[in-house]
């Protein structure tokens, strides 16, 4: 009966478009949109975001795929017609999910990515809608999307049509202001389920916390999480952080002035904010020295400590690390008063100064 569903043409597109409109209700009634700070142009930007990449960005690289398969390997066009369903759904959408994730987390590893993912965590709210907030030439580059044209081209349509509307039910439920697995959490007859839930899919804590703002909030880890659909390979590569809470806070550490022009067609258009990574003249310089740095802190006071040497607020995190493979040590003030901290980045005691800038 499903394999019958998906021979309708664009069932997938129809289920989508269902699944948002569902979200845009429950949201409404829930007094969430009502209660919205986002502006004009985070609206215009994501909605953009998602008509460009349903009907321009997706058709063209499928376009690409077919003109270039037909002319290239013709023999394979729809060579896996005749394979099980199952076994060409799992390989489509294992292969799907393995490569966004590493894309999402590439992004979050490089400058360049990291300047069109930006406009993802600029956000400083959850919504339906922010699932599709990235720069155009995010979508572009986006491996996944080559690989639906791939499979398509394959004789994969029906995989992909199922594909595609369980995993923007997944995503688009992760992003999305309602919390639905929140009751599972605070009752002890559901906790089993949603345990083993999310050791599966991404839930909204699971990815809510990737969403917060600082790993101050016990509830965030912004450089963790980068599941799409599955949680599986961040348990895998050691990037998972589970959560049964949510972050107070959204968006990123430095706040900057963009017009929604820049966060979307970044890098062909540049933000007039100099602190931003939009900027044209934007660098980030490295702020660490040779010697260590005395600070006063709080016993029981947590801090996050740079170890990227990229940040302005030294020897503190400011964010900066974004784009790198750095990530923030979290730590508490054992005691309160002066302590010396690390700022040369080279210590093996980390947060804390070691004496090894002595010998650089």
């Amino acid at each position: 009966m499903i394999e019958k569903l998906l021979t309708i043409e664009n069932i997938d597109v129809y289920f989508v478009i269902g699944i948002i409109l569902f979200f845009s209700l429950l949201e409404s009634i829930s007094g969430f949109l009502k209660n919205s700070k986002r502006a004009k142009g985070d609206w215009i930007q994501e909605i953009m975001s998602f008509v460009v990449l349903g009907n321009l960005i997706k058709p063209i690289i499928v376009f690409v795929i077919f003109i270039t398969g037909t002319h290239l390997i013709p023999q394979y066009n729809n060579s896996l017609e005749s394979y099980p369903f199952i076994a060409l759904f799992a390989f489509y959408i294992l292969t799907d999910d393995f490569l966004q994730y590493w894309y999402h987390r590439t992004a979050h590893e490089t400058p360049f990515l990291w300047k069109l993912h930006r406009p993802h965590h600029q956000a400083e709210e959850m919504g339906y809608f922010v699932s599709y907030r990235n720069a155009l030439l995010y979508y572009l580059l986006m491996p996944n999307i080559w690989w639906v044209a791939i499979i398509l081209f394959l004789g994969g349509a029906k995989a992909v049509a199922l594909g595609l509307i369980l995993k923007q039910f997944i995503i688009i439920g992760s992003h999305s202001r309602l919390k639905w697995d929140k009751p599972f959490y605070s009752n002890a007859t559901l906790l089993p389920i949603i345990k083993v839930l999310e050791r599966i899919i991404v839930t909204p804590a699971f990815h809510h916390s990737h969403h917060g703002t600082s790993q101050l909030d016990s509830a965030s880890d912004p450089n963790g999480n980068f599941g799409n659909m599955f949680s599986i390979w961040d348990q895998i590569f050691r990037t998972a952080t589970f959560q049964n809470r949510y972050p107070k806070e959204y968006g990123l550490q430095q706040k900057t002035n963009d017009p929604w022009t820049a966060s979307y067609f970044y890098p062909f258009v540049k933000s007039p904010d100099p602190k931003s990574d939009w900027s044209i003249a934007y660098e980030k310089l490295n702020t660490s020295t040779k010697d260590s740095i005395s600070v006063s802190l709080t016993k029981g006071k947590n801090y996050l400590w740079c170890s990227c040497g990229r940040s302005n607020n030294q020897p503190f995190c400011d964010g900066s690390h974004h784009g790198t493979k750095f990530k923030p040590v979290k730590f508490s003030g054992k005691r309160t008063g002066e302590i010396k901290l690390c700022n040369c980045k080279k210590t093996k005691k980390s947060p804390f100064c070691d004496d090894t800038h002595l010998n650089l």
